[in-house]
């Protein structure tokens, strides 16, 4: 299960299967069409859908879906403050690097279900193929930090400092920007789950 914790909250949750699990950090698979769950209001609402100030008066629950987006695999470097995720267009090709900021993530296992819990900073960076790149959510990482009491960002100098050590290793297509995995294809029988499973919304240990 890779997580979002928000303030010792699920904010989102996948399942992910694990390519290789190594001393650079863990590599995962997420598939087209796997049941995840993400925080909303009661009304239904998602986080992106309404001024943060009234996000943060609101109460949440986890509402079930699906992963609609394309088939994405994920590095977790080992006790890096970023990950990066590679995306791949309709047809399966690599489209470009995610570089997802965020807290370290601790990982947890139950025996029957295990998982990552890390805590996401919102601002990302988006590296194409030919390395150029851009700040991603810039004015949603603006508009949150105006409420410290509230949001899980407690630095943001130290977000966008990490942002640019990644952006540096990019530029000259250092690993994980070299080509590695940019041709990854999962096994046909890597299908998505049905259903999350048993244990999917334990207690986070952030």
């Amino acid at each position: 299960m890779h997580r979002n914790v928000r303030h010792g909250r699920i904010g989102w949750v996948r399942p992910a299967r694990v390519v290789l699990d190594d001393d650079r950090g863990l590599l995962l698979w997420v598939a087209r069409d796997s049941p995840v769950a993400h925080e909303v209001t009661e009304a239904g609402l998602g986080m992106r859908a309404m001024p943060f100030a009234e996000w943060v008066t609101s109460s949440y629950r986890l509402a079930r879906g699906r992963w609609n987006g394309p088939p994405v695999l994920k590095f977790l470097p080992t006790g890096a403050a970023h990950s990066v995720w590679w995306f791949s267009d309709a047809r399966g090709r690599f489209a470009e690097w995610y570089v997802n900021l965020e807290e370290p993530g601790v990982r947890w296992d139950d025996g029957s279900v295990a998982g990552v819990d890390m805590i996401d900073q919102d601002l990302d960076v988006v590296v194409r193929p030919d390395r150029s790149w851009e700040w991603k959510d810039e004015e949603e990482f603006t508009e949150r930090l105006a409420f410290p009491d509230h949001y899980w960002v407690p630095d943001p100098d130290a977000v966008r400092a990490e942002g640019k050590r990644v952006v540096a290793r990019a530029e000259t297509g250092e690993f994980p920007f070299d080509g590695t995995w940019c041709d990854f294809t999962p096994p046909a029988d890597w299908t998505a789950p049905s259903e999350l499973p048993a244990g999917w919304d334990r207690p986070p240990v952030r």
